[in-house]
């Protein structure tokens, strides 16, 4: 009888094994579910980008007039998104650039959100690739929240910074949460710049090295402290001057100046 319940139960402990690979199973693969390859020259692709229009200084006292399907402003060439700030008399400003954003065409809660791009380089140039929540028409800035997932300023040139902006943790009250890192070649070398948002925290990359996280855990819950379990559109930008961007004054000489997106994706 014995000999009988240890066949049994030698049989029992081969079949979970033949069935324990199921039980360790790799996760599911992260999916590409958004992307501007921009492959195709000319205007940027009306189906995946709106424009931000006028020269109101944006909060910010910046210098130039955003303006909508200029090429001189916003163009796709060679493959490459340019979105490029030039010194030029236009609707009352003396500068003229572009700011593209994803709003009413697609926005995404959660996800790794990428941009391969080169920056502009002097004093006074304020690129952004960033994003803003869906309501903001109707909260309001900071109410909507900001994720900043790269900003460099020309007269500190080399340096990333990423960061969060909410009701409580906002640059109005000094009290936004970021991190800044040293990084070569910006101006002259395309580099991926890169959040990874989930239910619990934000991580920020460059070049796939995570130098800053914020967590739920530490800003708080409530909607004041952590407003990023909505809907949010994406930005792209190049300001001229202002708050930040001009505190050292902008250089007159080295206009025109260009940010090159190779490419943005986002995955789910």
């Amino acid at each position: 009888m014995k000999r009988l319940i240890m066949i049994k139960t030698l049989a029992l402990l081969a079949i979970v094994a033949c069935k324990s690979p199921e039980l360790t199973s790799p996760p599911t693969a992260r999916k590409m579910v958004w992307s501007d390859e921009f492959d195709k020259a000319g205007l940027p692709d009306s189906t995946k980008w709106s424009y931000e229009v006028g020269g109101n200084g944006w909060g910010n006292n910046e210098l130039q007039f955003y303006t909508a399907k200029r090429l001189e402003n916003a163009r796709v060439e060679n493959g490459k998104l340019i979105i490029e700030a030039r010194k030029e008399a236009y609707q009352g400003k003396n500068y003229t650039s572009a700011r593209l954003m994803t709003q009413g065409k697609t926005t995404w809660t959660y996800g790794r959100i990428e941009a391969r791009a080169k920056l502009p380089a002097g004093r006074g140039t304020w690129p952004a690739v960033w994003m803003l929540g869906k309501n903001i028409q109707t909260a309001g800035w900071p109410k909507s929240g900001e994720i900043d997932i790269m900003e460099h300023v020309g007269f500190d040139e080399g340096v990333i910074h990423g960061t969060v902006h909410t009701e409580a943790y906002n640059h109005a009250k000094k009290t936004e949460k970021g991190k800044a890192i040293p990084i070569k070649g910006v101006a002259t070398d395309f580099h991926l710049y890169a959040i990874e948002w989930t239910a619990d925290k934000i991580d920020f990359f460059v070049d796939d090295q995570n130098y800053y996280t914020v967590q739920k855990s530490t800003l708080g819950s409530a909607e004041a402290e952590w407003p990023f379990d909505k809907p949010f559109y994406l930005l792209l930008n190049v300001a001229v001057g202002g708050n930040w961007g001009g505190q050292k004054g902008v250089d007159e000489s080295i206009w025109p100046q260009r940010m090159e997106v190779d490419y943005v994706r986002v995955y789910q």
